[in-house]
């Protein structure tokens, strides 16, 4: 794992790089709980394995798991593992990533989807260091430094009750705040060279013959939602696709789905049901002689048939989502209580739709 810590180090020389890795040295010794707050590929897990490898646990295990990807009962179990007969299935006794991390670290990512059980069970382990298994009654001790990842602001999902605060309290001994690769701006070109070296060993490349101005120029302009994860695959993408040229990359595929021969059904499709919206608000404001009931009545278009239901009724959820997302001011809460849903059903289905990054 060392050696691997050291292939996939933070690399960059920016004033907001320098920072977190100084505040990282010096949280690193001691074995206190550390946030890590940033946005998606901004390195949370590089930062993680960083703090365990400058501590005094750097020979131990470290432990990582990611707390959106497994079910409430599943990740429970993962967490604090079952024994023989907890539940169908469970044959033998399974030690979870606690025990399996004890005297070394454990990094838990997307901390603010986990449920109320869980971050009940995670205080308990913080404050006297023990817990039990799934189906057992036995206490299981153990010493763990619990290092937690999240790209949502806790603070305020603590302040809408929706995070524990006693929880957030004893996690957040220190916080680190990952700067977007927007902000890093100086640390692009480094960045892109090192992954591009990288792939053009991966193809047995013999040379690689850098970028040209333009397409370093096109790295340095974008503004890179999905951050070094992003720019990493764009890189190894232009590579790959230049790799027949003995010339430098002058093209830079920032979207890889960008073609004429796109298929367009689904945008078309909630195109159409906005277009329908807009007339049938038309249509209202300027009944204003009739009654409200009439002017609801009167003015309902029927779609153009035949239709693909699925896809219709998808369209119509996409519309009244970001109604309601603009509604509530983007404010997750707010927008969940519109929609009479919970929040953990309004971010499942803003996740269907690939809307979570526009809330």
């Amino acid at each position: 794992m060392a050696n691997q810590f050291q292939q996939d180090n933070l690399i960059g020389q920016s004033n907001a790089l320098l920072e977190v890795l100084e505040h990282v040295s010096q949280i690193a010794p001691l074995s206190k709980p550390v946030l890590i707050i940033g946005e998606r590929g901004t390195g949370k897990e590089l930062i993680a394995e960083r703090l365990h490898f400058l501590s005094k646990r750097w020979d131990q295990n470290f432990i990582k798991l990611n707390c959106s990807s497994l079910s409430e009962n599943l990740l429970e179990s993962e967490l604090f593992g079952h024994d023989a007969g907890a539940f169908t299935g469970a044959n033998k006794k399974h030690e979870g990533r606690f025990e399996r991390a004890d005297g070394g670290t454990l990094f838990l990512d997307e901390l603010a989807n986990t449920s109320g059980l869980i971050q009940e069970k995670l205080l308990r382990v913080i404050e006297y260091g023990e817990f039990e298994r799934v189906g057992g009654s036995k206490t299981v001790q153990t010493n763990v430094r619990l290092v937690c990842a999240a790209n949502e602001d806790l603070p305020s999902l603590a302040e809408a009750g929706e995070f524990r605060a006693d929880l957030l309290d004893r996690l957040a001994f220190d916080v680190i705040t990952l700067p977007p690769l927007r902000h890093r701006k100086e640390d692009i070109k480094p960045l892109a060279e090192y992954f591009a070296v990288g792939m053009a060993r991966q193809l047995k490349m013999e040379l690689f013959e850098g970028f040209s101005l333009s397409a370093m120029q096109q790295l340095m302009d974008h503004p890179w939602p999905g951050n070094i994860r992003e720019l990493k695959n764009v890189v190894e993408r232009s590579v790959y696709r230049n790799a027949e040229s003995e010339a430098a990359i002058e093209n830079i595929i920032l979207d890889p789905f960008a073609s004429p021969y796109r298929p367009t059904t689904r945008v078309k499709t909630i195109e159409r049901q906005q277009s329908q919206a807009n007339v049938e608000t038309s249509s209202v404001q300027t009944s204003t002689n009739a009654e409200p009931t009439q002017m609801s009545s009167s003015s309902s278009l029927p779609p153009a048939f035949p239709i693909d239901f699925k896809e219709h009724c998808e369209g119509l959820e996409v519309i009244l989502l970001k109604q309601a997302l603009e509604a509530g001011q983007y404010n997750q809460k707010k927008t969940a209580e519109l929609l009479g849903l919970s929040y953990h059903q309004l971010r499942g289905i803003l996740k269907k739709y690939n809307l979570l990054d526009k809330a």
